[in-house]
């Protein structure tokens, strides 16, 4: 790898070249894409912008642009240790997006991808029709604390808590709340789950948990065994955080107070585990199967 290296350096021009040889690399290695990207174009397109200090969306002008000596170092740099180390390409760039709003992140937390983060965006319509009465809410598993952050700027009335278990989470998710100046509006908490919530109730509770099971555990990608174990795991079905949410939830929500909650693939699991609950499977740009909403009405 090291002489193929020298070579894209002696000899690669332009960013078209670049981009070329990076998406030439990234197929021939096999790299696993699921942290932002889905392809190896995207994902060579995005560390090389962002190593030549270009915002993501703004690849087509500069495809024939020459580059210096030290530019190509900076982008090869990132394009070598995404193939040498399989790290997700948001610990390099220290950056994840969901839509258009940027978070810090490294390793201390799980890169964001929340399906929740496109409803917020939309303000939970039409579950919630007029969001200024929304005036308490909890994100249970903040991770980087980016649905918190969503929530404060989607419902500016409420009073938003951040729960995680994990200091190294609330250390991240600190710094994305400052980042958007929301430390008078959402406050963290270190807890398990709802433990350090006795007596606190919300009109809306979020929480996208850990989900996946033992046996995908055992499979994951190599890029995935970067990010911290406790944000993914759930016991043997991956379902273990999903109960102490279905079980504890009513117990902290307000008259009419949602709930909202991420389960990855595990619709068909949580339907026959609690085949008396009418989840409402709510539509997302990757289905209807992987965000249920309930009710304190029908948890009670």
């Amino acid at each position: 790898m090291e002489q193929l290296f020298s070579e894209a350096q002696n000899q690669l021009r332009t960013l078209r070249d670049l981009l070329r040889f990076s998406i030439s690399r990234f197929n021939e290695a096999g790299l696993f894409f699921g942290h932002g990207t889905d392809n190896a174009h995207d994902e060579a397109a995005y560390l090389i912008l962002y190593a030549l200090h270009l915002a993501p969306d703004t690849l087509e002008p500069y495809l024939d642009a020459r580059l210096t000596g030290s530019e190509r170092s900076a982008a090869l740099g990132m394009i070598e240790r995404r193939l040498k180390e399989r790290v997700p390409a948001s610990y390099l760039t220290h950056e994840a997006w969901l839509g258009e709003y940027k978070f810090f992140v490294d390793e201390r937390v799980l890169v964001p991808r929340s399906f929740i983060a496109e409803l917020l965006q939309h303000q939970l319509s039409p579950w919630i029709k007029d969001p200024a009465r929304v005036g308490s809410a909890l994100d249970m598993c903040t991770g980087s604390g980016c649905l918190a952050v969503l929530m404060a700027l989607a419902f500016s009335y409420a009073e938003v808590d951040a729960i995680d278990i994990s200091q190294d989470a609330l250390d991240v998710a600190h710094i994305n709340v400052g980042d958007y100046g929301l430390a008078g509006q959402i406050q963290l908490i270190k807890s398990d789950m709802f433990a350090a919530l006795a007596g606190k109730r919300y009109d809306l509770i979020v929480s996208n948990p850990p989900y996946v099971n033992k046996p995908s555990m055992e499979t994951l990608p190599v890029e995935y065994l970067h990010e911290p174990r406790i944000a993914l795991a759930s016991g043997e079905d991956g379902l273990d955080h999903i109960r102490v949410i279905l079980r504890e939830a009513k117990n902290h929500l307000n008259e009419h107070g949602l709930l909202i909650v991420e389960v990855g693939h595990n619709r068909l699991e949580v339907e026959l585990a609690y085949p008396d609950l009418e989840f409402i499977w709510l539509d997302t740009h990757g289905g209807d199967e992987h965000v249920f909403l309930l009710t304190r009405e029908q948890l009670a």
